[in-house]
């Protein structure tokens, strides 16, 4: 197979929604129909020994929630299908943003009870901003929920994109009868499932077949149609040019728990979802490079760094999404941020928690190589070809924090842990460490409370740290630069209680009241204050 062959088979997706929408379990439900997998497990089985494959985490089996995200390769219908499952709850919304700068498209999960949730039309619009196109499937429907006209004209207000249904619910909740598949023409029948999937036990009825549709389900058969009729009359023909320029979303409608409706939507993703496309670099003087997905020189970029995947071995795997070229191991990779060489010896692909040795990885793929520093989140790794020693790949950002702990150890004898394992989260993404420049203890940053006790408990938990965290004055942060050296020693001189250094050292004034910004700014009009910061600290240093 050709080297161009071997891309397009690539689909790189992520799965987005609000929390309890369903989203962890249709991951699993697309893992058992792909044949990853052959028996799913439940995010809410909290005292089963039977965990979801994505939710690995010692944390996620306790509270039946995502705190991270996770990458799952599989093969269906010839098609290498990477896919992302992305933590819900908006405490760990950043690292759903950094997994939107490694896919080529996102699968939105909506419940069909509550439509179009907060932390939905937040993804939504980090998608936007990325073009990145969005399918859309409608979950839950084997229980009470809205209308599927109003959701979907809900759907449309939030996306600002119209919708194009592909298949259509008969009935719903304890009348739910079954999906009209309206791409292959035929009704698939309801029938409850579980943990196993045999596709050929399903009953198809053709959809021309009106006759036994109306003698099975009668009046609900009869309104559905009506409703689809009403839908698809009013939305514009499935354009698959207007897919991939995020101005168009198909609609798919199902049951993830009941294994319904699944097997539409993992077809849809070969058919229709767009295979890895060009990538641009950010060259020095801010231009943009297109880089082609079959580019020879290989290229991929950092996106996410996890620590303790393996309690055995306290490992850190940096997850590299493939941008250009082919992958093999004993690759001599460079690191572009500082120039330096890696050559990684154990490069695998992911099945949530489990690896395998990497062969060969193409563009659109997620491999993962063990790390002992050296490479931090949103990193360009290259071949180390000299044309390609100004590649940089740029998108993946780091907000400023709003809320602040300090960290108090109750085993003074634990400093160096505890300074290993906030180094080590901190790289990852999972919270933002400060260290003050004037001295005294490290500080916490993070976008919710949720991320506070998880830092706390992995700590105790990977690292055998047992600390305290305490209140804290600050309320927000801001990187700081000035494009005079002196201007910027002169601001530090005079605020150096209100400055700290984070986990790449870019510094950051920290501020005491929603007034602070304003004064400070007004005080000092040479200095640029900035709300996020790339993870390399490129933004940062150009502005």
């Amino acid at each position: 197979m050709s080297f161009t062959d071997q891309t397009r088979r690539r689909r790189t997706f992520a799965i987005i929604s609000h929390p309890d929408a369903g989203k962890t379990t249709l991951t699993e439900k697309l893992l058992l129909f792909s044949g990853a997998i052959h028996i799913a497990g439940s995010v809410k089985a909290r005292k089963a020994s039977r965990h979801a494959t994505s939710d690995w985490m010692e944390i996620e089996k306790q509270r039946g929630i995502s705190v991270a995200s996770s990458v799952m390769q599989m093969v269906y219908r010839d098609c290498v299908i990477n896919l992302l499952d992305t933590p819900g709850h908006k405490d760990f919304s950043e690292d759903t943003y950094r997994v939107l700068t490694a896919v080529d498209s996102a699968l939105m999960v909506i419940d069909s009870a509550n439509g179009v949730e907060p932390q939905t039309r937040r993804l939504i619009e980090v998608c936007r901003q990325r073009g990145t196109p969005i399918m859309t499937f409608i979950n839950k429907l084997d229980r009470e929920g809205r209308d599927p006209l109003e959701l979907l004209d809900e759907v449309e207000q939030a996306l600002g994109m119209p919708c194009t249904p592909m298949t259509w619910p008969v009935g719903q909740g304890k009348q739910f009868g079954g999906i009209m598949d309206l791409r292959a023409g035929h009704m698939r029948v309801f029938q409850a499932g579980e943990e196993k999937h045999d596709s050929d036990e399903d009953e198809l009825i053709a959809l021309s077949d009106e006759t036994q549709l109306q003698q099975r389900f009668g009046q609900e058969y009869q309104s559905s149609k009506d409703s689809m009729e009403l839908a698809s009359g009013a939305a514009e023909a499935f354009s698959q040019e207007l897919f991939f320029a995020a101005k168009q979303t198909p609609v798919f409608f199902g049951s993830g728990v009941n294994n319904f409706g699944v097997q539409e939507v993992l077809d849809a993703l070969v058919d229709l979802a767009p295979a890895p496309g060009v990538r641009f670099s950010t060259q020095a003087d801010g231009s943009q490079r297109p880089i082609a997905p079959d580019d020879e020189g290989f290229s991929g970029v950092v996106f996410k760094v996890q620590a303790n995947m393996d309690a055995n071995h306290r490992d850190r795997i940096a997850f590299v999404r493939v941008a250009s070229g082919k992958f093999t191991p004993g690759m001599k990779l460079r690191v572009q941020r500082n120039g330096k060489e890696l050559r990684p010896t154990s490069v695998v692909t992911f099945m949530s928690q489990r690896r395998e040795a990497v062969e060969e990885a193409y563009a659109g793929d997620i491999i993962g190589f063990t790390t002992h520093g050296g490479v931090q989140l949103g990193d360009t790794i290259t071949q180390g070809l000299p044309e390609q020693k100004d590649i940089q790949y740029t998108g993946l950002p780091f907000f400023a924090p709003e809320l602040f702990q300090t960290v108090e150890l109750a085993d003074p004898l634990k400093s160096k842990q505890l300074q290993q394992g906030l180094q080590q989260l901190g790289e990852e993404g999972a919270i933002q460490v400060f260290k003050p420049a004037a001295g005294g203890n490290m500080l916490l940053g993070a976008i919710g409370q949720l991320q506070f006790e998880v830092v706390q408990h992995r700590l105790q938990t990977e690292y055998g740290v047992k600390c305290r965290l305490g209140g804290s004055s600050f309320v927000g942060a801001r990187w700081v630069s000035a494009k005079n050296e002196q201007d910027l020693r002169k601001f530090m001189d005079k605020n150096a209680a209100k400055l700290a250094y984070d986990g790449v050292d870019a510094l950051a004034y920290l501020l005491t009241s929603p007034y602070d910004l304003r004064l400070t700014q007004e005080r000092h009009p040479e200095i640029t204050f900035h709300a996020l910061r790339e993870h390399a600290g490129l933004e940062l240093q150009r502005s």
